[in-house]
């Protein structure tokens, strides 16, 4: 999708961008006064951001096989892990608001879609010890490499490699409840509106579901705009980077737009 295009979605969403002292829902307000826009400097930031830096000095390449939105079903090709690093890991602010929220909510079950090199999984596993979070990753060589940064920030995530399609719905089959989605692979309609679907099989009142690149295309835009639509969703906050949505019943259906 051209440069245009998201240039024209984040100009719309500027336009209508709030901050907190624009919101009149109680549960949406102390969530950004508390989470989103804390400002503190947890240590574990630090942790993140020195492996973080490690792999952008790295000068090996791995073989990436790679199932997502513009590629050929098993296309593989070299890249080097410091530029993976630069423009894949999720790391800076969106990746210390991952923290955050983990660490605020506490979910016990929880999923990541799209592991890269470990960075988000780093962050939702820090803010939350006591969670589980299995991740999801199509490449193994990148697993492999993700891998090392979990063993390097001390957390113990569970990697299942494979193609979403072939390994997500085992997962769901296995688990009673997932509290906690971050969806971050793929980036095509279609299968985003399918993973979401499918997790919701599992999720309950309380579950937080997580959406990266939301105008990463058109068709990113559609599924989020599916989404929100959705008969069990209640709530939801647009940060044009990432979206999050909410279940809980005894909210109004709501959709707001962050300024982030």
């Amino acid at each position: 999708m051209s440069h245009l295009w998201r240039a024209k979605q984040y100009a719309k969403y500027l336009s209508k961008a709030k901050n907190r002292h624009g919101i009149h829902s109680p549960f949406v307000y102390k969530l950004l006064d508390k989470v989103i826009y804390d400002k503190t400097e947890f240590p574990e930031y630090e942790t993140v951001t020195t492996i973080r830096k490690q792999l952008l000095k790295r000068t090996d390449s791995i073989e990436i096989t790679d199932l997502g939105a513009g590629s050929t079903v098993n296309k593989s090709n070299k890249r080097k892990i410091a530029d993976i690093a630069k423009n894949s890991a999720k790391g800076g602010k969106w990746g210390e608001l991952l923290y955050r929220l983990s660490k605020h909510f506490q979910p016990e079950i929880m999923i990541e879609l799209g592991t890269s090199l470990g960075i988000g999984g780093l962050y939702q596993s820090l803010g939350n010890p006591n969670g589980k979070l299995t991740t999801f990753e199509g490449c193994p060589n990148t697993a492999a490499v993700a891998q090392e940064s979990f063993n390097k920030g001390k957390v113990n995530p569970a990697i299942i490699e494979g193609n979403f399609d072939n390994t997500l719905q085992a997962f769901l089959d296995s688990i009673e409840k997932l509290d906690w989605a971050f969806i971050d692979g793929n980036h095509q309609k279609e299968p985003t509106i399918r993973y979401f679907e499918q997790c919701l099989q599992k999720c309950h009142n309380d579950s937080v579901l997580l959406f990266d690149d939301i105008y990463w295309s058109k068709g990113m835009a559609e599924a989020w705009e599916n989404i929100k639509t959705h008969e069990r969703v209640n709530v939801t906050l647009d940060l044009f980077q990432v979206g999050i949505v909410f279940l809980r019943k005894e909210q109004p259906k709501q959709h707001f737009i962050i300024r982030y």
